[in-house]
């Protein structure tokens, strides 16, 4: 079945998640605007090329269809936060959270507040979301950080993703402008594959 977003909107715009806690919600400025760019080009999709901020608890978050999240530190969602979150997850929108190094000790808290009966599963290589446009067995490693394995794990509703959080990877450094970080070529076309296998992922399955 086909995801269902509540409030579809042409063309679809994506947004970046504003949280409290005092984690940089606003790091990696250029890369989900890359990503679109990507998607528009090599997916012949038709993403909107502004990508605003969202606060978690606002309405407005309903109106974008893929969210993204990153950051290096804490992150605190309240009740509310959390439970308007909860609503847009299970209403049809979908949330990428990409730990930029960092983040994992405080996320893991809050994804457990948005989901307290379900757990963090991790996705194994054949999952749809390794085989959409792009083949991959499993996340492509752009920086190395502690040297762990890049790992993508989900909460699964219904059989579906619906909360992606990828960790050991920093998909979101690789998408930024290549000045940014120095990136290889090979490692930012890698992010940007494995990110609009994400995308297909969210708005097909």
């Amino acid at each position: 079945m086909k995801r269902a977003f509540i409030l579809p909107i042409r063309p679809y715009q994506f947004a970046v998640l504003k949280y409290n806690g005092g984690g940089d919600y606003y790091a990696n400025p250029t890369s989900v605007p890359n990503l679109v760019k990507f998607c528009n080009e090599q997916l012949n999709m038709n993403i909107s090329p502004d990508v605003p901020y969202v606060d978690v608890g606002s309405p407005d978050l309903f109106l974008y269809p893929f969210v993204h999240m990153t950051g290096h530190g804490n992150v605190v969602f309240s009740a509310q936060e959390a439970e308007n979150l909860r609503t847009y997850l299970m209403g049809g929108g979908f949330l990428h959270i990409d730990d930029n190094y960092g983040m994992d000790q405080f996320i893991r808290v809050e994804i457990k507040k948005l989901f307290p009966n379900h757990e963090l599963v991790e996705l194994p290589y054949n999952h749809a979301i390794f085989n959409q446009k792009y083949k991959f067995n499993g996340l492509p490693k752009i920086h190395e950080h502690d040297n762990k394995r890049a790992q993508a794990f989900a909460i699964i509703e219904n059989g579906k993703v619906v909360l992606l959080y990828t960790y050991e990877t920093d998909l979101g450094d690789g998408w930024e402008d290549q000045a940014v970080h120095n990136n290889s070529q090979e490692k930012r076309r890698q992010a940007l594959q494995m990110g609009a296998n994400i995308v297909m992922y969210a708005f097909t399955e």
